[in-house]
């Protein structure tokens, strides 16, 4: 049986929340943890492909936070691959926030390991084949080493992280982005459309997750 950990104070969250918020904005500090949203986002594409029975030939992240995730199929199901794809890492931010409301911070680790090792085995030639098997060892360093305080930390900053790049990535990429480009291909609907959707997603995620976690 897996031990329940109490949640922090809703004060030493919000603090998390508001030094994950400084992070995401500064862009120095913010290049590494948009990498990581991306990585998010490209699995989460992925990993629906593969619940939806399609077939993922390959994930490829580059240094400057950009991916892709080639898929082959068509129809309803590839569309839903790119529309709730890119809500991936808001998605798995408000999954970590319900986990640790239900005292399973170590679950959030573990979860965020076992989604990038399936991105590690779709991985073409990228820089991803440097930067994911250093944040399969980190997320495995802190599970192994750290003491259980230390991880609920870490599964706080990493919901945090998470949530607000989420809505970051949609403010500022998602109207221009390739998702949205391949959406108005296959719907004759405009992009607006779909960024507004992922906006409204990702503000909903943050506010659901920020509620759960400061409780």
């Amino acid at each position: 049986m897996h031990a329940i950990h109490p949640p922090l104070s809703g004060g030493e969250s919000l603090f998390i929340g508001l030094v994950a918020a400084a992070v995401v904005m500064v862009p120095l500090l913010g290049t590494p943890i948009e990498h990581f949203s991306t990585m998010t986002r490209e699995g989460t594409h992925a990993l629906l492909a593969v619940i939806l029975g399609l077939t993922v030939t390959e994930i490829v992240l580059d240094r400057h936070s950009e991916g892709n995730t080639s898929i082959v199929g068509e129809g309803l199901r590839v569309l839903l691959v790119v529309l709730i794809g890119f809500l991936g890492p808001s998605l798995f931010g408000l999954g970590a926030a319900e986990l640790i409301a239900h005292g399973k911070p170590t679950a959030v680790l573990w979860m965020l390991v076992l989604l990038l090792v399936l991105v590690l085995f779709l991985l073409g030639r990228s820089f991803g084949t440097f930067s994911v098997p250093a944040a399969i060892v980190a997320f495995y360093f802190i599970l192994r080493n750290a003491h259980t305080g230390a991880e609920t930390v870490a599964a706080y900053a990493v919901a945090w992280l998470l949530l607000l790049s989420g809505l970051r990535a949609a403010v500022r990429h998602g109207i221009n982005s390739g998702h949205a480009d391949a959406l108005r291909s296959r719907t004759h609907l405009p992009r607006r459309l779909w960024w507004l959707l992922w906006l409204a997603g990702t503000l909903v995620a943050l506010y659901a997750g920020g509620k759960l976690l400061v409780g």
